[in-house]
């Protein structure tokens, strides 16, 4: 059994980091400015343009894409080793195209829609989002009430979704729907691809989240949607959905490793310089214990990791892991980060460091693409046999 990254992943690994160091870090003074005077959490338009000019360069974007337009077909192994390193910032910066919704047009598009929505996003020239969660769903998808009704050869798509990343920019969302409200979530929801500025396509309102984040409100009303839209097969939405929250959570994952690990790291250069009661924080057990802890579940994390992202890539099923990993690593990162703010003191609660930001992600991730309760019930209940 062998442990190491291959050297092509690793070196891209490390390609990643030095982007991480070079490039975002250095942003993240403006970041926290904007995010503490209310502008939210981004960064400018110059900003984006050059990261973009300054990654695609260095052969980083396209990187789990198709080669035949384009990308680079990397494993899900090698993605992991990508997003711990994109985890260490706060610098919200996303490699094109966003891989979650790219994994889901990859296992659906028709060959109409790879020219007119896949070749597109791979080469970075649109945004897109989806919309799943419905007012009320929550993380249940047989709760989905939004329907999808044939009109001829088109769809007519009524219904809410809430908590959607990127609507109001986005050039076109997957929107779920039911499709056959008898079958429901088993063989009765179904994707569709709804390009922006669609009638019947109403972002509401725009919700503010903790750190500067937001999402969207959107409401379909009579929304028309030409049939060679339908992504994938109709009553067959659910598995790809699955395809593309896997391949979230996980990202979500590693990004809970580099978050945690960049907090370690930050504790460990921070507690022999800080005095109290004439000791370094380095010579408590307290600290000391903290530090160790963190050390051991980060490495647990991202082995646990690894394993799923190459059973993932040997077609295996992942399901179990990927509720593990979900939670483990998230409530693992979200209490490392914690420690962290803990031992920094009072410099701890400012938003003079990128602490507060990774705490106030990672509890947004602890509930995004399935709460950890949701996650530690599906483990418990496949391990126990039990299928309600």
């Amino acid at each position: 059994m062998d442990f190491e990254l291959a050297e092509e992943h690793a070196m891209l690994k490390d390609l990643v980091a030095r982007f991480v160091k070079d490039e975002l870090m250095p942003l993240e003074p403006s970041v926290l400015a904007r995010e503490t005077v209310g502008e939210g959490l981004g960064i400018g338009a110059a900003e984006q343009a050059r990261l973009d000019e300054v990654s695609r360069s260095l052969g980083l974007w396209g990187l789990d894409a198709p080669e035949d337009i384009g990308g680079a077909d990397l494993p899900h192994v090698a993605l992991v080793g990508v997003n711990e390193e994109l985890g260490r910032t706060v610098t919200p910066y996303t490699l094109p195209p966003d891989s979650p919704n790219l994994r889901m047009l990859m296992a659906t598009v028709t060959d109409r829609q790879r020219d007119a929505y896949l070749a597109p996003y791979v080469r970075g020239e649109t945004i897109s989002a989806i919309g799943i969660s419905e007012p009320g769903a929550g993380a249940d998808p047989a709760g989905m009430t939004s329907r999808a009704v044939r009109d001829g050869e088109d769809w007519v798509i009524n219904g809410r979704k809430i908590w959607i990343s990127r609507a109001a920019e986005a050039d076109f969302t997957i929107v779920m729907a039911v499709s056959d409200k008898d079958k429901g979530a088993r063989g009765g929801i179904s994707a569709f691809l709804v390009d922006k500025g669609t009638s019947g396509f109403n972002v509401l309102r725009r919700i503010p989240m903790i750190g500067g984040a937001a999402t969207y409100e959107v409401a379909l009303e009579d929304c028309r949607v030409e049939g060679w839209k339908l992504l994938g097969t109709e009553g067959q939405g659910f598995a790809p959905m699955q395809l593309r929250l896997g391949t979230r959570r996980l990202e979500m994952a590693a990004w809970s490793i580099g978050m945690a690990g960049r907090a370690l790291d930050m504790m460990c250069e921070f507690a022999p310089q800080r005095v109290t009661f004439g000791q370094p924080l380095s010579e408590r057990g307290v600290i000391q214990g903290w530090v160790a802890d963190a050390a051991t579940r980060i490495h647990a994390a991202r082995l646990m990791t690894y394993d799923c992202a190459w059973k993932l890539d040997q077609a295996r099923d992942a399901r179990l892991e990927i509720s593990m990993i979900k939670a483990f690593a998230t409530e693992m990162a979200w209490e490392v980060v914690d420690r962290a703010m803990q031992a920094f003191g009072a410099m701890g609660m400012t938003k003079e460091l990128p602490l507060q930001l990774m705490a106030a992600r990672l509890r947004t991730m602890r509930i995004y693409d399935g709460p950890t309760e949701v996650h530690t019930w599906v483990v418990a209940r496949n391990l126990l046999g039990s299928k309600r």
